[in-house]
């Protein structure tokens, strides 16, 4: 079975376990996800079958959107409602609203983040949870991941309610929202962290796009139903199609010249972007990157 399924993950599975879960169901072996979520949260999971692993990392580096809960009062060691509590627990009223947007400015646009210590990141070879852990047992001081660039296109309050304000995030990949949450707290002074968590897109894929877990694992004809086909796959790339001639330099991968594609295909000296190599029935027979040579594309995932 190749091609896309997207799951509405619920609260407390690991992302590992939801695709251990879907192999018993499909029997299917080749099943990955395409982006953790943490087991405290919950949403959209995109999870690639068959062939369609090798189209992971076009999903995965697709931007993604939280409605996030941040709870105002304290600080955690894992910067979410998991962690022990650290610092002092503040006392009084919540920030007010005008301040709570003032503190957000700082977090819109592209800027520099600090990944939390309890995360996979690794640091000299080692993940950072690991050592965080270790740290722990011996009252010491957690080692930080390097931090990494970020982009939030978009970060609105939704909801306010005692100490509890609801974001709207729409990131890049590779943001870290706990660290949001703990950071907009260290802003403020008051202490905070992540008390709920949900996915709403993932490269695209939305909420309506999604089967809860529950229903995929109750009938294994509806999760074969909502499998979106390899070759409807990545919509959002431009796809070149190839003559006969070009479908066999791509299998063989080799590089695609102008005489490979047909002509209503787009100027290949004006792609800069992975592309969708399709055949003349439109099925996906590999993904294009430019190559070195302009007007030449690379075969850089083979699908047949």
């Amino acid at each position: 079975m190749d091609g896309l399924l997207v799951i509405d993950k619920p609260v407390g599975p690991t992302s590992h376990d939801v695709v251990a879960r879907m192999r018993r169901v499909l029997a299917e072996r080749r099943i990955g996800h395409t982006g953790t979520l943490d087991p405290a949260a919950s949403g959209v999971l995109p999870l690639v079958l068959g062939r369609a692993t090798r189209l992971a990392r076009f999903l995965s580096a697709g931007e993604k959107r939280y409605e996030a809960v941040v709870r105002f009062g304290v600080a955690t060691d894992t910067y979410d409602a998991e962690g022990t509590p650290i610092g002092a627990v503040r006392t009084g009223v919540t920030p007010a609203r005008q301040e709570i947007e003032s503190a957000l400015t700082a977090f819109r646009g592209t800027f520099i983040q600090q990944p939390p210590p309890y995360s996979a990141k690794k640091i000299a070879g080692r993940r950072s949870y690991e050592m965080a852990r270790a740290a722990s047992a011996d009252n010491a001081e957690p080692a930080f991941p390097a931090p990494v660039t970020v982009t939030v296109r978009q970060l609105q309050i939704t909801r306010i309610e005692d100490d509890d304000v609801t974001l709207d995030v729409e990131c890049s990949a590779g943001f870290y929202v706990r660290s949001l949450a703990h950071d907009i707290g260290r802003v403020l002074g008051v202490g905070a962290h992540l008390a709920a968590l949900r996915r709403t897109l993932s490269a695209g894929l939305s909420l309506d796009d999604s089967m809860p877990l529950e229903f995929a694992e109750r009938s294994r004809e509806d999760a074969q139903a909502a499998v979106v086909p390899i070759d409807s796959m990545l919509p959002w790339l431009k796809s070149v199609t190839l003559t006969d001639e070009g479908v066999l330099r791509a299998v063989h991968g080799r590089n695609i010249g102008r005489s490979e594609v047909l002509a209503e295909a787009p100027a290949q000296t004006a792609i800069t972007t992975a592309v969708r190599l399709v055949d003349e029935l439109g099925r996906l027979v590999a993904i294009g990157e430019p190559s070195s040579v302009a007007g030449v594309l690379h075969p850089a995932v083979v699908l047949r």
